[in-house]
């Protein structure tokens, strides 16, 4: 599973729509549906901030697997 793949899956199992997540990390909706789609990678800050968010570490974000 890719991180965009794990970005979705993450949100969609909390019923965070697009914007409620952009909302938390102080980004843009078109940015979480790039992150997701894999039309570009989050920076490391929103990477952590992620796995902050979803109660998960960094690590097991990134991993493809």
């Amino acid at each position: 599973m890719t991180l965009g793949e794990k970005i979705l899956s993450l949100r969609t199992a909390r019923d965070m729509s697009q914007d409620d997540l952009a909302e938390k990390l102080d980004f843009s909706r078109q940015s979480v549906s790039k992150w997701e789609t894999a039309q570009s990678t989050p920076y490391l800050d929103k990477i952590i901030m992620l796995a902050y968010l979803f109660g998960t570490t960094v690590d097991q974000l990134v991993r493809e697997g």
